[in-house]
């Protein structure tokens, strides 16, 4: 039987998503853990699989599109109905079809698990999204959809927003790129494919030149010449630096924050972690074993292994903790699981696959989602100390400085030991002032002796 496919709501929170491209054509069979679409999310990429076995009767989407969480994004059926008359069955499901994206004629049932219709103010489109909603809709009174080739050689040219962001960061035009898409658009894999083959724009593309300049004006005898414009340039916002800039700026002005400093001698630390890998497979960082002492001190200190709902402190049985990465594509906090049963050579496993998906955009929504705290370091870039933001719904970040070797007193004796410091942002809903403080002396405590993180 006929049924719709909706938007999943693939951020928490979410209430619209891009679709960069399908991966399956129309009447064509799939199985429920098959990849059938590719959204576009502000801090991923995430592949959306079927979720039942049937026949993609037709899309209701065009790649490019913005679309709402819960809107109808397909239809499915089965065998026995390819061939029947597709409009009828929307109009039978309650959804009119048309030349454009297909649209509830009344208001349509939430589908199942996360999917949640929601109501989205109107806002201005990305230049990139509106520019392809303008393109003429193909496919959705029956006629076949134009054959790919190559991108025109003036005028518009349409591409996924993927595919553009990928373009863009090498330094290709599109006009030098030919689309496999329908109608020529251009899609990730020919973004990938051009950058691969390190392909611009070609060679017989006329260039054109530009005007003389033209003569400036002599100012009359006495006149002042005006002073020059100030040199500057615009960098368009992306998705994720407008997520970033959204929730962070939610953060600071909906969530208390307080801020608990300690430092920490980390020569015992520095010792274990070479030990560790002269034996380990997978390299350790120093802030491996941060996380996993920030997973310790939580099973240490319990009730800071919490954050805030509207109906209650919410505290977790599991440590899951959050790591800071600054990827290619722009921050994002994905979370290691049950940290404080992990080993740290897992732990650094995790944290690598975790950069290497995030540089690709790869990462899947459920990596992003979940844990009570956060570890930031910039230690690696000589920053001694800073106070980090909290990424909500979390109630707590770590930030890590940098360790350098530091005059420090042993029983009057005056020595040298490799020193760094902490600071920890809180959300005071959550955690108050004396526990935060206790929770910051037992991970020094951790820090100092790090044979605990190995029990």
């Amino acid at each position: 039987m006929a049924s719709l496919f909706r938007v999943p709501e693939v951020a928490a929170g979410a209430t619209e998503a891009t679709l960069s491209e399908w991966v399956v054509a129309e009447d064509q069979a799939v199985t429920a853990d098959q990849t059938i679409v590719v959204i576009e999310t502000d801090k991923a990429t995430v592949e959306v699989e079927a979720g039942q076995d049937g026949v993609l009767l037709r899309q209701l989407a065009r790649g490019g599109e913005t679309v709402q969480v819960g809107a109808p994004m397909a239809l499915f059926g089965t065998e026995s109905e390819r061939g029947a008359d597709v409009d009828a069955l929307l109009a039978g499901l309650g959804v009119l079809s048309g030349d454009g994206p297909a649209t509830p004629a009344v208001p349509a049932p939430a589908a199942m698990g996360s999917v949640h219709a929601a109501p989205e103010p109107e806002t201005a489109a990305e230049p990139e999204v509106a520019e392809e909603q303008a393109a003429p809709a193909h496919a959705r009174s029956g006629s076949p959809a134009p054959a790919a080739g190559p991108a025109p050689t003036g005028g518009r040219v349409f591409a996924s927003p993927l595919a553009r962001r990928i373009l863009a960061e090498a330094g290709i035009p599109l006009h030098g790129v030919t689309g496999s898409g329908p109608g020529g658009r251009i899609v990730r894999k020919d973004a990938e494919l051009a950058v691969a083959s390190g392909r611009t724009a070609p060679a017989d593309e006329p260039a054109v030149a530009a005007p003389p300049p033209a003569a400036a004006p002599v100012p009359a005898a006495g006149t002042r010449r005006p002073a020059p414009a100030a040199g500057w340039h615009d960098e368009p916002h992306s998705r994720v630096r407008r997520a970033i800039a959204s929730r962070l700026t939610t953060s600071k002005q909906t969530v208390p924050h307080f801020y608990v400093k300690r430092t920490a001698r980390l020569d015992a630390l520095l010792d274990l972690r070479r030990q560790l890998n002269e034996v380990s497979a997978t390299r350790i960082s120093v802030n491996d074993l941060v996380l996993r002492a920030v997973a310790v001190t939580h099973t240490q200190v319990p009730e800071a292994n919490a954050v805030w709902t509207e109906d209650a402190v919410r505290v977790f049985d599991s440590v899951d903790v959050a790591v800071a990465i600054a990827s290619q594509r722009g921050l994002v906090t994905p979370v290691l699981r049950d940290v404080d049963r992990t080993a740290p050579s897992a732990v650094a496993a995790t944290v690598r696959d975790f950069v290497a998906r995030a540089d690709a955009g790869t990462l899947a929504q459920r990596d992003l989602e979940g844990g009570s705290i956060a570890v930031t370091n910039l230690g690696m870039y000589g920053v001694e100390e800073f106070a980090a933001i909290i990424n909500p719904p979390q109630s707590a970040i770590l930030a890590v400085g940098a360790a350098a070797p530091t005059a420090v007193v042993d029983d009057g004796v005056l020595a040298v030991a490799t020193v760094g410091a902490f600071v920890l942002s809180v959300d005071h809903r959550v955690v108050d002032g004396a526990l935060a403080a206790r929770w910051m002396a037992q991970l020094v405590r951790n820090l100092e002796q790090p044979l605990r993180l190995l029990a």
